[in-house]
Parts: structure tokens; C-alpha cells; sequence
């Protein structure tokens, strides 16, 4: 760690403890902010110095931003283009993960957890999965995913010729949503919820860079493309999402309660969509999934 690095880090710490005890705005001196500039890291992206006269004493009123993930600018297809991802993809995701499981910005969903369910898979992702929020089992393992829809959603991911490890999945919420007491069940996080936690899958998609996105089931299309319409209505049809392609299809939950052939063929033909999208080759036993049973 450099020494801009160590001062950032006791800045930071700093500002944090005043920020809990209620101050919301710190004087800085000007020559105090040229030093900063003078001793940031050669690497950091260069911007022209504003050094101050020695005339210009007086010290500027810094607003002390609030704890957490900045939501993340848009970014258009061409700025995804130009811009380089990170060096090292493995590294940038747990830098990421070690920050989110720290987060506390929701005080009601930080005192009914277990743990915060980050995300798992491949960094060097083509594919990536978002649904809606951990369930109790995804609460209990930090692992989105993991129960019975998650087993479900393991078949279609092997049905396409991958491995969970091959693929990246997330949520649109990275806490379990809380329950009254005596109740069972998941309930659908609030918009309020989604869009005090979307900055963090916002920087998880920036560093892994999918060719292509799956939203499973209305509410992760919700919260990614903010359209409530349900899931009936676009399913099927490419989205895009900040200049990736993206898929909506029903929740893997949605195929335990309903076991419909045609609705699992409805799923699968979601999933040839986004092989033939990937450049993935479909085989005729793939290609005729659920058509034998159908006609039978």
C-alpha cells in the first residue's frame, strides 16, 4: 500500500466515524486539497491540477457522502466499448464482494440476515444470470440459487452444454428480504430496496462484461429495465441493458409451480435464443426439447 493509499484509508475512516456522529460537512483547507492532488498515484487518471494562490486560504465545505456504493452513470453501448475492464477480474470482484459484505444501508434487511449472497461464478463470464432476491437457503449458504429453484436453474444451465462455473449469478437484491415474525415464504423486495442495492450489481456487470444477460422471472426485469408490465409481456423478446442484450424468462419458481410442458419449452426456447446469440452450437436433441413429450 503506497502513501496515498494509507492517507485515503485513515481519511476515509475518519470521516465515517464523524459522518455516525451526526457531522455532515468538513472543512478542508485549499493547500490541504493540493497536497492530496500532489500525492495521489501516478496512475490515476490524469486531470489538470488546481493549485491554489497562496492568497486563497480559506477552507472549502466538503458534503460527506453518504456510507455505500455510488449508483453507477449510464453507459451507453459506446462508452462499454471504449472503456477497458479491469485488469485483473478476479481481484476486482472480491475488492467488490468485501465492500457489499459490509453494507449496511438497509438497516431492516442488515437485522434479519444471515449473510450478504454477493454472487458466484466465472469473473471471465459470456453469460450472466440475475434474479430478484436470496431465499431463506440462499440466506443460510451466501450462495445465490442454491435451493430448489437454484437446483432447477443448474439442469437448464447444463442443458445448454455449461457449468455453473461458467456462468455468473446475481441477484437484483443481495440480502434476503425481511419476513414478519411467524411467517414463511419470500416476500418481493420493494423499489425502494432495488434501488438502494442496484449499484452493487451495477459494478459486478462492469467488471465481468457479459456478452449476455438472462433476467429471470418480472421482478429482476423490474429492477433492471424498471418495466412492471410482467414477465408475460417480454418475455422472449431482447432487451438491452446498458448496451448488453438481455433475456427476460420466467423464474426457475415459476416452472416448479407450473410443470406445464409448453411453459418449459417457453423457458428452453429463452435459452436456444441466447446460445445462438452466444454463437453456442444447438444439437437436434436440444433443439427438440420437450416437443416429443409435447406430442405425445
Amino acid at each position: 500500500m503506497n502513501d496515498f493509499d494509507t492517507l485515503l484509508d485513515a481519511a476515509v475512516r475518519e470521516i465515517e466515524s464523524m459522518k455516525s456522529a451526526g457531522v455532515r460537512h468538513v472543512n478542508v483547507s485549499r493547500d490541504t486539497l493540493a497536497t492530496l492532488a500532489k500525492t495521489a498515484p501516478r496512475s490515476a487518471p490524469s486531470r489538470p491540477a488546481v493549485v491554489p494562490s497562496r492568497e486563497a486560504t480559506s477552507p472549502v465545505a466538503v458534503p460527506i457522502r453518504p456510507a455505500g456504493p455510488v449508483p453507477a452513470p449510464a453507459v451507453t453501448p459506446a462508452a462499454l466499448a471504449t472503456s477497458a475492464p479491469p485488469a485483473d477480474k478476479s481481484a476486482a470482484l472480491a475488492a467488490l464482494r468485501a465492500r457489499a459484505l459490509a453494507c449496511v444501508q438497509c438497516p431492516h434487511l442488515v437485522a434479519s440476515r444471515k449473510q450478504v449472497v454477493f454472487g458466484v461464478g466465472n469473473p471471465e463470464a459470456r453469460l450472466m444470470f440475475v434474479g430478484e432476491a436470496p431465499g431463506a437457503d440462499e440466506d443460510a449458504q451466501g450462495e445465490p440459487f442454491v435451493g430448489a429453484a437454484g437446483q432447477l436453474l443448474t439442469k437448464i444451465i447444463q442443458a445448454m452444454g455449461l457449468a455453473r462455473r461458467d456462468v455468473f449469478i446475481a441477484n437484483i437484491l443481495k440480502c434476503r428480504p425481511d419476513m414478519p415474525a411467524g411467517s414463511s415464504g419470500n416476500r418481493k423486495p420493494t423499489p425502494e430496496e432495488m434501488h438502494t442495492c442496484s449499484p452493487w450489481l451495477l459494478e459486478q456487470i462492469d467488471v465481468i462484461r457479459p456478452q449476455v444477460m438472462v433476467a429471470l422471472g418480472g421482478v429482476a426485469v423490474e429492477g433492471l429495465l424498471g418495466k412492471t408490465a410482467g414477465i408475460t409481456r417480454v418475455r422472449g423478446s431482447w432487451q438491452t441493458f446498458r448496451g448488453t442484450p438481455l433475456m427476460p424468462t420466467f423464474h426457475p419458481a415459476y416452472l416448479l409451480r407450473n410443470q406445464a410442458l409448453s411453459e418449459k419449452r417457453k423457458v428452453w426456447e429463452d435459452m436456444m435464443a441466447v446460445m445462438t446469440r452466444l454463437g453456442m452450437p444447438i444439437s437436434e436433441t436440444q433443439r427438440n426439447y420437450f416437443l416429443r413429450a409435447q406430442a405425445a
